[in-house]
């Protein structure tokens, strides 16, 4: 602990020296009120002054703590001119600084100069009040939290005979595409990132102009010519005084391994063979694994994030020239004192798509609750979470002839063995006053003579869901008894919980169902037999055989929409109401994926130490899309981010592989036996199909200046858009109805509307047919009805919605354009029906 608070004060100094203007600590008063802020301007950043214009900021302006850098295949044409730009935009946040706190103390953590014209500052709540009255200041806001949100799915997406054949095979699939990662690092000694490809090295990376910085943890040469840009960013989390260097690892070293997942999910390299607890589960692939990749460490793994160190990561990413930015975290909660858009990381992602950076977002784990969506800007890709047909399961077959499902990636046993709790196998030094003993932690308390041989049962509590208790522990265990295997039952406690898969070396499984915890309890209740007078227990008689884990299945009902995945409608706050943009955008596979693990991960601590690790979440889920979305770019190049987005949604599947609608579960507890068809507020336009969205035939496109158009539209958005881009509010404005999405979603249906859309051909010329198929409570019509459009031309489609009834809930339709090609386009379309007569809603 001492180390650890004096490697934070160390750090502080080096940033105080490094910056060279006053500074204070956050411990320097203990009555202080000190927070970071996100401070903005109102001039604009430079990428709004130099357009595509890559610049480049030295680490000093950024207050990063100095450790070296090593400049790799670094380009020679970054414009001085950006250069001077970009040094000029510090030199005037300290000017302010300076003027405004006039020999008081504060510390300035960044400053941003492309995205946003701004800087994150440590300041007292007074001080924060003096900056908010400058003229040249637009916004203050405090910081605020972030946190943290594969073998078979390139086959599940059948990218091997699709997607990747259109690029020309995964030996060049997403070839010069650069994604950017803003999560927990990379372990750069993975075989994921290796760039050694004698037969087809990778070229230098001509427009990408970022650093590999060189830490102790990530020495010189840990970037090559696929990870070909690394820094981290922590000077929000260090001033609180909550980086433990020592844990954290002040470097993009990734020490959770979220990050080494995420990365390997998108942009691995193909054929990765993955090995786990000595057991090959087939071989690994990025969605592109021909892109580079380029970190920007801004989550670490025992505090997660602030969106000063986040909002600095972006920045730095859209400098270096990334294409894509692929974002696995969301925040802790809405943003403070600001509406639902104008935060800081969002108005960061905004001119990150003016830059022509296609901008890919997790969902947020918080389902299957409605309007719990965590991503909600319309120029962001939000991505929810689906399963994949691959399942692992074992199953343990008693001696009364019931058989029992589970989970382990274990192996199975070759016969049927007498089965022995954990209670009656301890030792003299042990007792049942030990509420724990049964978990297995310790196999000092129990008899080996009684365990050796056999199958020892014990119990699943809370404990390993807190990560008190481990089953490597408890597998431990069973090693050195020489037990022939492990079978864990579920405590009642833990109810409704749904288990990974985990690594087991011995044969072993986990029953994750309470009720069927009971009926192998009750098994082996029954064939015990006591001393009448001791009641002590002279024979085992129950026997049972578990089944291999380590081989996979395979069902048709897949995808299915997981219930973590969160949910729109969004948002919802005292801004707006219901907004008019459809959330999640779509959903792809994040339900249990093989990737990348960090070998100092400790996110998972069942798979610590093993390279790959078996993830869930919607930020297995983003990564894929980031991927994908590289794909898109490579065949596209002249695509712009909301192109991509739309070749992705357009296309996307609206059922499982049975042919039936894409289910999704509604509950946390038995999600399986809570479910229904999904709507678009689930899954968005749908399911990834990534051999489609290379062939979209026709898209929606969208620019920066119709995101800027529908900001303004907003009540009383002026002086705000003005602060965060230094534009003024035109007009005309439009509502979020009006942007060109691919998709219609309209919260209150007042009689009648007429929405606007226009696509743009970019396939072959062709004749097209439109369908559709009303929500609930209204009628629907869209003209043309047919209409002819040649290659590079656009179509103006009008949709017509009236009211036939009044609804308290959405209903959920459909337009569908199909072209005598073959070409398809999907548009849902979500309603609520809310009748105005009078003043009066009914």
């Amino acid at each position: 602990m001492m180390e650890g608070r004096l490697a934070m004060g160390l750090t502080t100094m080096v940033l105080c020296l490094g910056i060279l203007i006053g500074c204070i600590s956050a411990q320097d008063d203990e009555d202080s009120n000190a927070a970071v802020y996100i401070v903005t301007l109102k001039q604009a950043p430079a990428s709004h002054y130099y357009g595509e214009l890559r610049v480049k900021q030295n680490r000093h302006n950024n207050g990063s703590a100095s450790k070296g850098m090593n400049i790799l295949d670094k380009p020679s044409n970054v414009s001085r001119t950006g250069k001077h730009h970009g040094s000029r935009i510090g030199r005037v946040h300290d000017s302010l600084l300076r003027k405004v706190l006039r020999g008081e103390k504060y510390l300035k953590l960044y400053s941003y100069g492309y995205l946003i014209n701004g800087f994150a500052v440590l300041v007292t709540q007074q001080q924060a009040d003096k900056l908010s009255m400058r003229k040249e200041v637009s916004n203050v806001v405090m910081d605020f939290s972030v946190r943290t949100a594969t073998t078979h799915t390139p086959q599940f997406l059948g990218l091997p005979q699709g997607a990747w054949l259109q690029e020309g095979g995964f030996e060049t699939a997403g070839e010069g595409v650069v994604i950017g990662f803003i999560d927990t690092g990379i372990d750069p000694t993975h075989p994921s990132f290796s760039d050694d490809e004698p037969e087809k090295p990778y070229p230098v990376a001509e427009h990408f102009s970022g650093v590999c910085e060189v830490t102790p943890e990530f020495p010189s040469g840990s970037c090559n010519r696929k990870l070909i840009g690394a820094r981290h960013f922590a000077a929000s989390a260090i001033t609180r005084g909550i980086f433990n260097a020592s844990e954290d690892y002040a470097s993009p070293y990734d020490g959770d391994g979220h990050g080494t997942h995420t990365a390997a999910i998108a942009a691995g390299n193909h054929g990765t063979a993955v090995v786990v607890s000595g057991h090959h589960f087939g071989n690994a692939s990025g969605m592109a694994p021909r892109s580079y990749i380029a970190v920007y460490k801004a989550l670490y793994k025992s505090f997660g994030g602030f969106a000063a160190d986040v909002v600095a990561a972006i920045d730095q990413a859209a400098q270096d020239g990334v294409t894509v930015i692929s974002l696995s975290i969301t925040p802790n909660r809405r943003p403070p004192g600001v509406a639902t858009f104008f935060n800081p990381i969002d108005m960061a992602l905004l001119s990150a798509v003016k830059a022509g950076i296609f901008v890919v977002q997790a969902a947020g784990n918080t389902g299957p609750s409605p309007k719990s969506i965590s991503s909600f800007s319309p120029w962001i890709f939000t991505v929810g979470a689906a399963t994949h047909d691959r399942t692992y399961s074992n199953s343990i077959v008693l001696g009364n002839n019931v058989t029992i499902t589970g989970v382990g990636l274990a192996p199975g046993t070759d016969k049927m063995y007498t089965l022995i709790s954990a209670i009656h196998a301890l030792n003299e030094s042990a007792g049942p006053s030990d509420m724990y003993v049964s978990e297995c932690q310790d196999a000092t308390n129990f008899d080996q003579n009684i365990v050796q041989g056999n199958l020892l049962i014990c119990s699943y509590s809370i404990r390993f869901v807190l990560g008190l208790s481990t089953i490597a522990q408890a597998l431990e265990t069973g090693k050195n008894l020489s037990a022939a295997g492990l079978v864990f039952h579920m405590d009642p406690y833990v109810i409704g919980f749904q288990l990974n898969p985990v690594p087991m070396r011995i044969p072993g499984i986990i029953i994750p169902s309470p009720e069927d915890s009971k009926v192998l309890l009750q098994y082996y209740n029954s064939s015990l037999q006591r001393d009448d007078a001791t009641k002590k227990v002279v024979k085992f008689g129950a026997v049972a055989l578990i089944s291999g884990g380590i081989k996979a299945n395979f069902s048709h009902m897949a995808p299915k929409i997981m219930y973590y995945s969160a949910r729109g409608p969004d948002p919802e706050d005292s801004s707006l109401d219901d907004a008019d943009i459809l959330k999640p955008n779509i959903v792809a596979p994040g339900n249990y994926i093989w990737s990348a693990w960090s070998s100092g991960g400790t996110d998972s601590v069942e798979f610590q130490g093993e390279n790959f690790a078996l993830m869930s979440g919607t930020s297995m889920a983003a990564p894929h899309i980031a991927g994908l979305g590289a794909l898109i770019k490579q065949r596209f190049p002249s695509f712009s981010p909301s192109a991509i987005g739309s070749a992705l949604s357009t296309t996307a599947s609206l059922y499982d592989r049975d042919g039936g609608p894409i289910m999704a579960q509604r509950a946390y507890a038995n999600p399986d036996l809570n479910q229904s068809p999904a709507t678009p507020f689930d899954m968005g336009s749908g399911f990834v199909n990534a051999t489609s969205a290379l062939d979209p035939g026709l898209i929606f496109d969208s620019s920066y200046e119709d995101y800027m158009s529908f900001l303004c539209g907003l009540n009383g958005s002026s002086p705000v858009v003005l602060n965060y881009t230094g534009e003024t509010c035109g007009i005309p404005t439009m509502n979020a109805t009006d942007l060109n999405l691919p998709s219609i979603t309209l919260s209150k249906l007042n009689q009648s509307a007429i929405v606007y859309r226009t696509v743009t051909n970019v396939g072959s010329n062709e004749t097209y047919r439109v369908g559709w198929s009303a929500p609930y409570g209204a009628s629907l019509k869209v003209t043309p009805t047919h209409f002819y459009v040649a290659s590079g031309e656009k179509q103006v489609l009008s949709v017509f919605l009236n009211s036939t009834m009044n609804s308290s809930v959405a209903s959920f339709g459909r337009i569908g354009l199909f072209s005598t090609q073959g070409h398809t386009v999907n548009i849902p379309v979500s309603v609520i029906v809310k009748v105005t007569y009078n003043n009066s809603a009914v």
